[in-house]
């Protein structure tokens, strides 16, 4: 290639959101790739996925209902520390505890991969601390949180790879913030999800509570 002027490209390597840390101490899995779910409140699932920016790459948690595929709780960050899927957890309680559906205690599981964030001591602890039960799945078994990885390549391929969610390259965090927001609320009010019947998360959730809480006399 040289000889006739040319030279190779050089690909960006791309980060590893899976690290596992193997002295932590695992929950077992206790969905067993079961992510359907007969209320809201029962089972939660959380990953994150990163963006690629003029800035750096940034990190996008998630977490999701696996009743309504609801995204409950999000947040961005520039590092993968426990705080990236800290926050979404508290996004989560808060949200719904705010909508009247405050997560009741020792009913709900929260599931996601081996990754050293979700093992943490600290996540962990926070778990508990709220009554909510750990679930975690293999190392390097992406079926093992097959739910996420869908959420993930949607979020992906509508809000990232378009230009519906923001005008142009993403060249700061903030950038990257904004769209997200702008997608995740779409997604949650106004997606039609086919295993759904064609209704969004907060219509497939409305009706459930519709069907099951008495009516206000």
């Amino acid at each position: 290639m040289r000889s006739v002027g040319l030279a190779g490209v050089v690909r960006g390597k791309r980060p590893r959101t899976t690290i596992p840390d193997s002295t932590a101490q695992r929950a077992a899995d206790l969905l067993d790739r079961n992510f359907t779910a007969s209320a809201p409140g029962s089972k939660w699932v959380t990953d994150f996925t990163y963006v690629r920016t003029y800035q750096s790459f940034t990190y996008v948690a998630f977490i999701v209902d696996c009743f309504s595929q609801k995204i409950v709780g999000w947040h961005a960050a520039l590092t993968r520390d426990v705080e990236l899927v800290d926050v979404p957890l508290r996004m989560a309680l808060w949200r719904r505890a705010h909508e009247g559906k405050a997560v009741a205690r020792d009913q709900l599981i929260c599931h996601s991969d081996a990754g050293s964030q979700y093992t943490s001591l600290r996540f962990t602890e926070h778990l508990h601390l709220e009554g909510i039960q750990p679930s975690v799945g293999s190392v390097g078994d992406a079926y093992d949180n097959a739910l996420m990885e869908t959420i993930n390549g949607l979020y992906k391929a509508e809000c990232i790879r378009t230009r519906v969610f923001h005008d142009g390259p993403y060249r700061t965090i903030a950038d990257v913030e904004y769209a997200t927001a702008s997608w995740v609320e779409w997604y949650n009010n106004r997606r039609l999800h086919s295993s759904l019947g064609m209704i969004s998360p907060t219509e497939f959730e409305a009706a459930h509570y519709a069907d099951t809480e008495p009516s206000a006399r």
